[in-house]
């Protein structure tokens, strides 16, 4: 990543500055604003997502059409799956998002082996529903967890979430399975726990649980598996937005979800662009996450947050 870029456009508008004999409040001001835009644009500099989490803003969905611990990046082959991973984490890309239901944790492992475990985060979520999984039995995450980082083979998880939490009571459903992970957390065995969402309503609910430090929210500007009426794209967003605006206005780190929406947008790069520009841009987001299955995906999607590589 070439931070020099951007690195020398500030030291360049500093000297014009001075040059022309601009000082005090309004020009340090005018730096100041352009440092923040850059660092945003930056992988090199990692944002606080939760109390104990920080990551880039960008991030490695690795369930695209998840199910039965198998997804798009496990149909590539154990080969190729680890290249795409490799070739993520060497442009920047240091969140690795999970899910038991993926069945991508022993690959991202093996993409991982010998990287230093601070210079990525992981996050995994846990599948709590009937079916999704080979077997009947749901157990409690302090029995489930440590399966999870022996599949990882690290030490603690960034972020565990429940999985799929579309009820808009879930924070009383789920109230056992929550008290699990607080303790897990406490021992700092996982470092935040939170829901993955595919409801307005859950995400409401999520804003006021005090329990929920993150949020995987479903985020793109055309709609697309997204909450509201079928006939209506753009109240979908604007409700969407709403309920996320909300969640992290009460403190939640928020996650972006279905930003390419879930693939529909894969014969079209003008309006992966778009959304992608779109959701990255907005002051409730602080992390984006897509699924890739090659090399220029990724390219793609950096380049369209407004990275260079």
């Amino acid at each position: 990543m070439k931070r020099r870029d951007f690195l020398g456009t500030a030291v360049l508008s500093a000297g014009m500055l001075a040059a022309n004999g601009v000082s005090g409040t309004a020009a340090e001001q005018d730096v100041d604003n352009k440092k923040k835009s850059q660092s945003k644009h930056d992988l090199s500099q990692w944002i606080q997502l939760t109390k104990n989490v920080k990551c880039p803003r960008i991030g490695f969905g690795t369930g695209m059409r998840g199910w039965q611990r198998n997804s798009d990046l496990t149909r590539l082959g154990w080969k190729d799956g680890i290249t795409l991973l490799n070739h993520a984490y060497d442009l920047g890309v240091r969140f690795f998002d999970c899910a038991d239901l993926y069945g991508t944790h022993f690959m991202l492992a093996e993409a991982m082996k010998g990287k230093p475990r601070e210079s990525y985060v992981i996050a995994t979520k846990l599948w709590t529903m009937p079916g999704g999984l080979p077997e009947k039995e749901r157990l409690d995450p302090s029995e489930t967890v440590p399966r999870l980082l022996r599949e990882l083979n690290v030490d603690y998880i960034d972020i565990v979430q429940i999985h799929c939490v579309s009820n808009p009571k879930w924070s009383y459903n789920y109230a056992n399975t929550m008290n699990s992970l607080a303790k897990l957390k406490e021992k700092g065995i996982i470092r935040a726990h939170g829901v993955s969402t595919h409801s307005n309503a859950a995400v409401e609910c999520a804003a006021n649980s005090d329990w929920c430090d993150v949020i995987h929210a479903r985020l793109n500007s055309e709609g697309m598996n997204m909450d509201g009426p079928k006939d209506n794209a753009e109240l979908r967003v604007k409700e969407s937005i709403k309920a996320t605006q909300k969640a992290h206005g009460a403190g939640k780190g928020i996650i972006a979800i279905k930003v390419l929406g879930e693939g529909k947008m894969s014969n079209n790069p003008e309006l992966r662009k778009k959304s992608t520009k779109f959701i990255f841009n907005l002051d409730c987001v602080d992390v984006l996450i897509a699924g890739f299955t090659e090399k220029q995906h990724v390219n793609e999607f950096l380049q369209n947050c407004g990275y260079k590589s």
